[in-house]
């Protein structure tokens, strides 16, 4: 068992110590971490951003990352689409009993490169092993804390009627990378989750122009969950245009194929941002000229009549109404 990860791991004895020494600490250097302290102590002035997550993915291994590397990357995006620049994150992971040391050194690995591309520290964290059964090989749960640039003030309830709908990318990769390890699916083309870091693309942007009113990463639930969000946050409507939407040409198969809608499925490298109308190409332009954001696009605009509601023109030219996800489309996605 001896590349096994087994009960005693979590035991808070000699096994556990060595873990948390060999797989996390030296992975992890940094000088607030290697204190081993049971908090991380730091010093800040300026207004703060804080966030959680918890990251359940299956297959934790899936085309373009991890569950590690969607760990840091989802919870730096949280930071960023307050306007934050993301600094510290804690980091706790569930492991169940039978994970091979090798898979987890392997996702260890690609926490730290995660984090050095995002150029956040993790500080401060925590193992906890469970019965084989108990969890579905590992869990992962996230904290972050950044802080605000003075002047800042992003927030879904600030859109207001004559702003553009911005997107940085095309939708629905993420989602449908996972599903396809998942079911055992291939595709003509490699796709690729979307998972990425967009701090730098968020601080290109307000580089550009602060007129930045509201910023959102589209995960769960899909554009179309996170228009409805803005659009109920701040009392007002939405619309977008259907041929205006980036969809890559093998999402949109797979959708056709498996009766899915690529508006609702799972990104996690995508933002969308609305931007006062008189700044919208200045934002477009930094979006373009950001690797995280090539391909961004206007996709629609923020209207006064309907407050709450988000409405597409169709390619057709009608016009179709879009309601947040009901149900589950794709469960264990992140």
């Amino acid at each position: 068992m001896k590349d096994k990860i087994i009960m005693a791991h979590g035991s808070g004895g000699k096994q556990a110590h060595e873990l948390v020494e060999k797989s996390f600490v030296q992975a992890l250097a940094n000088p607030i971490l290697a204190k081993l302290d049971d908090s991380a102590v730091f010093d800040f002035s300026g207004r703060l951003a804080f966030t959680t997550d918890s990251y359940v993915v299956s297959p934790i291994f899936f085309p373009g990352g991890d569950i590690g590397k969607l760990a840091v990357y989802g919870t730096v995006n949280d930071l960023a689409m307050s306007g934050a620049e993301p600094l510290y994150l804690s980091l706790s992971l569930i492991i169940e009993e039978g994970l091979p040391q090798s898979e987890l050194e392997q996702i260890v690995d690609s926490i730290q490169k995660a984090a050095q591309e995002a150029r956040v520290k993790i500080v401060t964290g925590d193992t906890k092993v469970v019965h084989r059964g108990s969890a579905d090989k590992l869990f992962i749960n996230t904290a972050g804390i950044g802080i605000i640039p003075e002047g800042i003030d992003i927030s879904g309830s600030n859109a207001r009627p004559g702003d553009k709908v911005l997107l940085s990318g095309p939708i629905g990769d993420h989602g449908i990378a996972v599903l396809s390890k998942r079911e055992g699916l291939s595709f003509s083309t490699r796709l690729e989750s979307d998972c990425a870091p967009l701090n730098s693309l968020v601080a290109e942007m307000l580089n550009a122009s602060p007129n930045i009113h509201c910023l959102r990463d589209p995960t769960r639930g899909g554009l179309a969950t996170t228009l409805n969000e803005l659009a109920r946050q701040s009392r007002a409507s939405i619309r977008i245009e259907e041929e205006k939407v980036p969809v890559r040409e093998e999402v949109l198969a797979a959708c056709e194929m498996l009766g899915f809608d690529p508006l609702y499925v799972a990104n996690e490298g995508r933002l969308v941002a609305i931007v006062g109308a008189e700044d919208a190409e200045k934002v477009l332009k930094a979006m373009q000229g950001n690797p995280y954001g090539k391909d961004a696009a206007i996709v629609g605009e923020v209207r006064a009549e309907h407050p709450g509601r988000v409405t597409m023109k169709t390619r057709l030219g009608s016009s179709r109404i879009i309601d947040m996800l009901v149900g589950d489309l794709l469960p264990r996605i992140c």
